[in-house]
């Protein structure tokens, strides 16, 4: 192989885990809007408060901005309708535009108006590696042409992310919306976990290979397990983001004793990924994977990190920086599970040259 292509690979392994890192700061920030409260504090897309740097000072708004802004939501809640009504999704476009609760206008608060600001900067840096990574994988069109497809999914992906962004904002934050907002996080992880692996293996393929069988099998079982957990996860959140409306932030330390079923199933379902991910580590374990050894530790740690911050929420009141934490460890819970599945099924491919 030549020095040109081995340039390429190398160029691409590093853009591409420059972009995966920047993915799970995104992940952590917008915890961060979260847990603060912020999510409003730029009641527009893709500006903020119609500038492209926001304010400092509510008097630098005209008096009607509350207004202005409910009213150019509407406009765009109705277009979004229209949207779900062609994919077939009549009940929820009816319940979008008879949601009250979107009608309510944030004041303007200075912080959390720049917390969502730099969130949107983090947003808008990603997109630009991602358009970095797709040029990356350019080169790779002739001889591996999956990797240049995987990248420019990828980017369409993070534009489309975009877009879902702008609707959670002009929904006034719908708790069902930040749950489709977040989906796509997960498989643009995915894609970029492959991207890296896949680069920096150029001679080798990704297969499922029946050698490792059973633990694809578990392993494919601890994907599935925590990407429910994450969605009981979403739907825990959910409750908590109507708990805390109606209780609001003095009253933190009563949210979770106000949490229903969705709560209880979440915190129990729990001892299912430490079970599944022991089985797991048993057999890696067993088959003397050595070249994984850090990914062990990692995935070992993920685990008990993730489980502990569940622990601390349930019993302290949910503190807010510990929110954010407990959804990137899920995440790159979620990330190394897939990075296991690329190296371990990873053989080398008989179209190479043996010189390579």
């Amino acid at each position: 192989m030549s020095q040109n292509i081995k340039n390429n690979h190398r160029g691409l392994t590093r853009i591409s885990f420059i972009t995966l890192v920047a993915i799970y700061v995104l992940i952590l920030v917008g915890g961060i809007v979260r847990s603060t409260g912020s999510g409003m504090g730029c009641p527009d897309w893709p500006k903020c408060f119609g500038q492209w740097v926001p304010p400092t000072s509510v008097d630098q708004l005209p008096e009607d901005y509350q207004q202005k802004y409910t009213d150019e939501r509407m406009v765009k809640n109705a277009k979004f309708a229209n949207y779900l009504r062609v994919l077939g999704f009549d009940e929820k476009a009816d319940e979008l535009l008879q949601d009250e609760s979107i009608l309510h206008e944030t004041p303007f608060n200075v912080y959390k108006t720049w917390v969502e600001y730099i969130n949107r900067l983090v947003g808008s840096f990603i997109g630009l590696l991602s358009i970095l990574t797709a040029i990356a994988a350019f080169p790779h069109l002739k001889t591996q042409k999956h990797v240049f497809y995987v990248a420019l999914t990828s980017l369409i992906l993070v534009v489309f992310q975009g877009w879902l962004g702008s609707i959670v904002v002009s929904t006034n934050l719908l708790p069902w919306m930040v749950t489709v907002h977040m989906i796509p996080a997960l498989v643009i992880v995915v894609m970029l976990i492959y991207l890296v692996v896949k680069s920096k293996n150029y001679s080798e393929v990704i297969v499922l290979s029946k050698e490792n069988r059973s633990i694809n099998i578990v392993l494919g079982i601890c994907i599935l397990l925590l990407f429910i957990q994450i969605i009981l996860g979403t739907q825990v959140r959910e409750a908590i983001d109507v708990i805390a409306l109606r209780l609001t932030e003095i009253d933190r330390d009563r949210w979770v004793s106000n949490l229903g079923l969705d709560f209880l199933i979440h915190r129990s379902f729990s001892w299912m990924i430490v079970i599944s991910h022991g089985v797991l580590m048993y057999l890696l374990f067993k088959r003397k994977m050595i070249r994984l050894n850090n990914v062990y530790g990692g995935l070992v740690a993920m685990v008990l990190l993730s489980v502990g911050t569940g622990v601390v929420m349930a019993y302290l009141g949910i503190p807010a920086f510990i929110q954010p934490l407990h959804l990137v460890l899920a995440f790159i819970l979620f990330g190394l599970q897939f990075w296991i599945l690329f190296k371990t099924n990873m053989q080398r491919d008989s179209s190479t040259n043996n010189g390579n």
